[in-house]
């Protein structure tokens, strides 16, 4: 198995903020799954903000790393690319609270757990995906996750299907509709936004298998 560690100069550095960048996308959406137990509540928007905050602290300081370590073999683009996909998370998830916050009055009794749920899924896929780099380039391993990751896309494109035909059954007022169909988009975009770590990490792997 060739080693990660012999392809960046400091295996820690790069390894450690990569792996927290994953774990503050996770966290980011444990925030949902707290928001959703309790839509009837005030929005604590600063919740999501500070997790996208601590996030993209961690990507400049991948992206300072990237300038100012050696690195051979690995190239500096695929690091640059995945810290972008890792941040771009709990972006998205940041602003499914705004707009939640932007209509209470349209998502009160409203159910998003089973989306929450598969976003959860993902978000562990992801966490476990990036864990795998440290590991060294283990194809199996990497394409074990990235399956499951691809698994939960496919469940949760078959979830928004199901909302959508509710949505669009008449039995809502237009505004409510627009707003829901908005919220039901932006879960959707985050689990594309794991989906988009795994491939970024599948070609960083194949490309030095």
């Amino acid at each position: 198995m060739f080693s990660l560690q012999k392809l960046l100069g400091k295996e820690d550095l790069f390894f450690g903020l990569l792996e927290a960048s994953a774990l503050e996308a996770h966290n980011s959406v444990q925030s949902l799954v707290k928001l959703s137990q309790s839509l009837d509540q005030p929005v604590e928007l600063e919740t999501f903000a500070n997790a996208r905050r601590k996030d993209k602290e961690i990507t400049n300081q991948i992206r300072n790393a990237v300038y100012t370590t050696f690195v051979t073999a690995l190239e500096r683009e695929d690091i640059d690319a995945l810290a972008l996909a890792l941040y771009r998370i709990p972006k998205t998830v940041e602003k499914f609270g705004e707009r939640i916050q932007l209509a209470p009055q349209h998502v009160r009794g409203v159910n998003f757990s089973q989306q929450i749920q598969l976003v959860e899924h993902a978000t562990e896929c992801v966490v476990n995906l990036v864990k795998c780099l440290r590991a060294g380039i283990n194809l199996e391993e990497v394409k074990k996750w990235n399956d499951r990751l691809q698994q939960v896309e496919g469940d949760a494109d078959k979830a928004i299907m199901e909302l959508y035909r509710d949505l669009f059954s008449g039995r809502h007022d237009a505004v409510k509709v627009i707003v829901l169909k908005d919220l039901y988009d932006l879960l959707e975009k985050v689990i594309d936004r794991c989906r988009d770590v795994g491939n970024v990490i599948s070609q960083i792997v194949l490309k030095n298998s």
